[in-house]
């Protein structure tokens, strides 16, 4: 997740005490890192033995895991009878952290090929260890703040309009998204083929 229940609680003000949303609270929080990694085409969280799969005669693969920290290892597929085969020594070069070069394609248009390796940003609360890359402040931000929103505007969701009191109301944001957090998940996003 893209933050971290002590950080949301701060956020809105709650003591840590007071465990009363806390379920509540983490699962806004797993979905709104879903969301994030949905509006950005990739996967933030850091993840071992991620797999991309790409056409054998690619020899640029964008990666949705980024940035990559080690590459496991290639494998081929020419039929499902036959299955997976392990590449050796392919002559590889990781590129900006988020796209592998391969010197020569690793077979034809007819078979399929993919990527083992390790890629992404070590989580708030999760210990980040050298050659590792930590979550971006901002992202972390972009996160409370959308949690946070949606949290102080649980009872009304849905609602087009709110009169709190006479001669006033509020018209309430249709946007998914805040145009802050908007603004930052842009930093962010993956180019879609």
């Amino acid at each position: 997740m893209l933050t971290t229940l002590p950080n949301i609680k701060a956020r809105l003000g709650l003591p840590d005490a007071d465990t009363q949303y806390d379920t509540l609270l983490t699962s806004v929080i797993a979905a709104v890192s879903a969301r994030f990694d949905l509006e950005c085409n990739r996967t933030f969280a850091r993840t071992e033995n991620a797999v991309q799969e790409f056409s054998a005669e690619e020899t640029e693969i964008p990666v949705a895991c980024y940035p990559i920290e080690a590459l496991t290892g290639f494998e081929t597929k020419s039929s499902e009878a036959l299955g997976w085969m392990q590449v050796d020594n392919v002559d590889a070069l990781i590129r900006l952290g988020c796209v592998v070069s391969i010197s020569s394609p690793l077979g034809s248009a007819r078979q399929q090929a993919r990527l083992v390796y390790t890629g992404g940003y070590g989580l708030p609360g999760a210990e980040v260890s050298p050659g590792q890359t930590a979550l971006p402040p901002d992202l972390q931000h972009a996160a409370i703040e959308q949690v946070a929103v949606w949290f102080q505007n649980k009872d009304k969701l849905g609602l087009l309009r709110h009169w709190p009191s006479s001669g006033t109301y509020v018209l309430l944001s249709q946007q998914p998204l805040l145009p802050g957090v908007t603004a930052v998940l842009k930093k962010y996003e993956r180019w879609r083929a």
